[in-house]
């Protein structure tokens, strides 16, 4: 396939605000990226299948009720189950970014690739605070996702609930399945590349283990609480007139890497 043919979904919902910017970058890159609405799909008037890649960008979905992507995944678990993970299972990327992330752990989506509940969660960041910031990550998986990426990048998060919050009593267990089948993409870190070890304002949220991106086993879903569209490019960042005059942003490899699997698959 040629890089102009590949087809990305930006699936939005009431909420979202950061679908412009995410189409965008995958525009930029070559492809072709439409944002449609859930409800689309939900009524019948559109499919999945038209699409090679999936991307649920950030923003506030539903106003975040209830809590953080809660009704947007659960309209996906029950009422494009079967579509869904078809899709999943004929190996389409799906990527998920801050209240995308949100979304695919309340469809169930992550981090084991199945479409049905939650098996772990995004609670209230330990600060009690919405946190905007930008934090250093370091490159924890080779994913299709993570593949081009530097060892330790720097992005921007915004979110209130971006704590990454293990099922009690299991934390140990399920960190250590998750580990052992290279799932924990991104961690939160220092300049140096040091993991947080759970120091704010390093670790912004007070994830767990410093978790800042899950992927599933297979590496072709990736949810994650920093936003690569918003340094996709080097004049983004807060201090781009200093350092070097690399013209691409840390976020630029996230979606390349996507491009590329679906390229190369299909």
């Amino acid at each position: 396939m040629k890089l102009s043919e590949a087809r990305v979904l930006v699936m939005r919902g009431p909420g979202t605000n950061c679908d412009a910017e995410t189409a965008a970058a995958i525009v930029e890159l070559g492809a072709k990226a439409e944002v449609v609405h859930v409800n689309r799909f939900i009524k019948g008037k559109r499919s999945l299948e038209e699409f090679h890649g999936l991307v649920i960008p950030g923003g506030f979905s539903f106003g975040d009720r209830i809590r953080s992507g809660a009704i947007f995944g659960k309209m996906l678990s029950y009422s494009l189950r079967r579509e869904l993970q078809s899709f999943v299972d004929e190996g389409k990327p799906i990527l998920g970014i801050c209240n995308g992330f949100q979304v695919l752990i309340e469809s169930g989506l992550l981090p084991f690739g199945e479409v049905g509940e939650p098996t772990l969660a995004l609670a209230k960041n330990a600060s009690a605070r919405f946190e905007d910031r930008w934090v250093y990550l370091r490159k924890c998986n080779s994913s299709l996702f993570t593949l081009k990426l530097k060892n330790v990048s720097r992005m921007p998060v915004a979110n209130a609930e971006g704590r990454v919050v293990l099922p009690l009593g299991e934390e140990k267990r399920m960190l250590a399945q998750l580990e052992e089948n290279h799932q924990v993409a991104l961690r939160y870190c220092s300049a140096e590349g040091e993991v947080a070890q759970g120091e704010y304002p390093l670790n912004p949220s007070g994830s767990y283990a410093d978790i800042a991106g899950l992927t599933s086993p297979e590496g072709t879903i990736l949810g994650m609480m920093p936003h690569p569209e918003r340094a996709f490019y080097r004049y983004m960042y807060p201090d781009w007139t200093r350092g070097n005059n690399e013209a691409k942003g840390d976020g630029y490899a996230i979606f390349e890497g996507m491009l590329v699997y679906i390229v190369e698959r299909f």
